[in-house]
């Protein structure tokens, strides 16, 4: 129960291995969904149609015989909207409430936009289903185009679509900030700037509760959630620390690496080492948008760099990243140009200020490049 009028009516998904196909989500996902039991009773959106099935029942237990009047949509991601046609021919009498956009979507979907049933909303527009009002408020490209958050006003709840969710079903016991940070950054991380039109918006609204498309409902300390988004949102640093991302062919990178992470933590830096080859690209690519400093160090390949490294920094230009610090260690046998092809991935990354010592190997450490992880190193402990 979120409040007396307000139920949750989601189902927790633990089958799912890779969530939008590239997520690795070992404590699964939960696909929420809301129960407003007033003179009208609205259900807000549906899940992933695998547990079509467990939500209906769980309308039906929740409701105990009363028929919900409208069905609200606020975003047409599949995990969110495939339901739509089992719950339209449960109950054939409920009307759908969503943008006009999301009926187009429908079309593409279901080959039907349910036109009978249609109620279209935006900005501002209302829904009273007694002594509970419904305000809804647009949310385009937060991450998808057709997006609009709802208000109670009642209860004084946000419904905030995908905004404010977390990897991991509601059974799972972890610390909300990781995931949810490693969800904001690999789906919504791209939309700063329509992140922030929201928070804009929901500063002039009273919130309680925060009630999110996954993860659990948020109640206490709302303020720390919305610094979180603030802060992510704008491409700043959560966290003073360095993150060392690297790739290494035959360990002499890896080498460089861990001697200039232990450089770093003798003097009191947080370091955190990712490589690039054989860990989860998502945490890797959180933790650079996590902390302050960013150390990228390749092997020079066929001309380029190394493919993992590659695949990161797009991660990372894909995204927006900017407002940080960034350095280079650089490994080539013959001509090293690894520093200066990074360099030009990160051309269009916004407030980029580079260390003035990027390290230079030529196959294996040496006294030179060792005094350059050196000089390095208190480059980035200023």
């Amino acid at each position: 129960m979120i409040t007396n009028d307000i139920k949750y009516i989601g189902v927790n998904d633990h089958e799912i291995d890779l969530f939008e196909g590239q997520y690795i989500v070992p404590n699964g996902m939960s696909y929420n969904s809301y129960a407003i039991i007033d003179e009208k009773i609205a259900i807000m959106d549906t899940v992933d149609a695998r547990f079509a099935d467990e939500w209906l029942k769980n309308i039906e237990n929740t409701l105990e015989g009363k028929k919900p009047d409208y069905l609200i949509v606020q975003h047409m991601e599949p995990d969110h909207s495939s339901s739509i046609v089992h719950f339209v021919k449960a109950y054939p009498d409920a009307k759908i409430v969503s943008s006009s956009k999301a009926f187009t979507m429908m079309k593409n979907f279901f080959g039907d936009d349910f036109v009978d049933r249609q109620i279209v909303v935006g900005e501002g527009s209302t829904l009273s289903l007694g002594k509970h009002n419904l305000t809804f408020v647009t949310a385009p490209m937060v991450h998808w185009p057709e997006v609009i958050v709802t208000y109670d006003s009642t209860d004084r709840v946000l419904f905030s679509a995908d905004g404010f969710g977390k990897f991991g079903a509601l059974d799972a016991e972890e610390e909300w900030a990781c995931e949810a940070r490693r969800y904001y950054i690999g789906i919504v991380g791209k939309y700063g700037a329509q992140v922030q039109a929201l928070l804009k918006k929901a500063a002039g609204l009273e919130i309680d509760i925060i009630c999110p498309l996954h993860g659990p409902v948020l109640k206490d300390d709302l303020g720390y959630y919305i610094r979180l988004y603030d802060t992510w949102s704008k491409y700043e640093a959560e966290t003073d620390g360095i993150v060392i991302a690297y790739t290494s062919v035959y360990g002499n990178t890896k080498k460089a690496v861990l001697r200039l992470a232990k450089m770093l933590e003798d003097k009191g830096q947080r370091v955190c080492v990712n490589d690039l080859a054989r860990c989860d690209m998502a945490e890797a690519v959180e933790d650079a948008f996590r902390y302050g400093k960013l150390v990228l160090a390749t092997t020079t390949y066929n001309g380029e760099i190394f493919p993992f490294m590659r695949e990161f920094i797009n991660h990372l230009t894909e995204r927006n990243y900017s407002n940080r610090t960034i350095a280079f260690i650089e490994n080539g046998s013959w001509a090293p140009t690894a520093a200066k092809v990074m360099r030009g991935m990160l051309e269009k990354s916004k407030n980029i200020i580079y260390t003035d010592t990027t390290v230079k190997i030529m196959s294996a450490l040496n006294d030179e490049s060792l005094a350059q992880l050196e000089t390095l190193a208190g480059e980035l402990c200023k």
